[in-house]
């Protein structure tokens, strides 16, 4: 069986990650994925080199072959030939195993949004869906959500270190960063610039009408995370127009409004 082409994609929640994966599933030689699990799998098992076992007899070669065969293993029943594979790949310890064990130059994918807009989407969504993981963990105020969001375990700040770690020289050529405004504003555009990058066939997608994401016969179980998480628009792309004075503190859009000069 021929081997697999597998790229990467990176970015901030709320960016247009699910958007962008949505259409690309359309593209009947293209899978991209919901949010990977492979980084963790990468992570428990080098985790295993700490271990007394593995101290005691240091086989390092035997332990990296096994680490070298877990993205082609994971994705060797998926039909299409190209993987896009979604996850924190730009966070310095998955970017160096990503170079090391699987492709020492990547092609990334990075989206990126007003780090305040992120917010705003995250706290309108929370508004609306009482399941939503931020009222779970028994934050009352916004403050409070957004400040949850941003701590060091938060969503945010992780794929904010990914992203910043994407834009140092030793990584340069190696992600394409798109912002979600142009992803929306012209779609069609924005998905040529990244067939380009990829050094793949363009494919005419429909911007108009579409489909909930579903990769390889499954979609997202939002009830982990709150309802709608992943829900998108299917009569076409648009901005949703938040007023984000009203939807979050003036402690926060201070605090939080020059972020964005992370990838600038």
């Amino acid at each position: 069986m021929k081997e697999k082409k597998i790229f990467y994609l990176c970015g901030l929640p709320r960016a247009g990650n699910t958007l962008l994966s949505t259409i690309f599933n359309q593209n009947p030689e293209i899978s991209a994925t919901a949010n990977s699990v492979i980084t963790e799998i990468f992570k428990d098992l080098y985790n295993l080199k700490k271990s007394d076992t593995f101290l005691n007899y240091p086989d390092h070669d035997s332990f990296d072959n096994v680490i070298k065969t877990i993205v082609p293993a994971y994705y060797k029943d998926w039909k299409k030939p190209i993987i896009i594979d979604r996850g924190p790949w730009g966070a310095p310890n998955n970017l160096a195993f990503l170079k090391h064990y699987i492709n020492p130059k990547p092609k990334i994918i990075v989206l990126v949004r007003e780090v305040l807009e992120v917010l705003g989407s995250f706290i309108e969504w929370s508004n609306e869906n009482q399941t939503a993981f931020p009222n779970r963990i028994g934050c009352i105020s916004v403050e409070q959500k957004c400040e949850a969001l941003m701590n060091t375990d938060g969503l945010i700040i992780k794929e904010l270190i990914a992203i910043k770690h994407l834009t140092l020289p030793q990584n340069e050529g190696i992600s394409l960063f798109i912002d979600y405004n142009n992803l929306v504003k012209e779609p069609e555009k924005t998905l040529k610039k990244i067939y380009k990058f990829l050094h793949i066939p363009y494919y005419k997608h429909n911007y108009i009408k579409l489909d909930q994401f579903e990769v390889n016969g499954k979609g997202y179980d939002d009830k982990v995370v709150g309802d709608n998480l992943h829900t998108i628009k299917t009569k076409g792309i648009s901005k949703t127009k938040r007023n984000l004075e009203k939807l979050l503190p003036k402690t926060i859009i201070d605090k939080y409004k020059n972020l964005n000069e992370l990838w600038k």
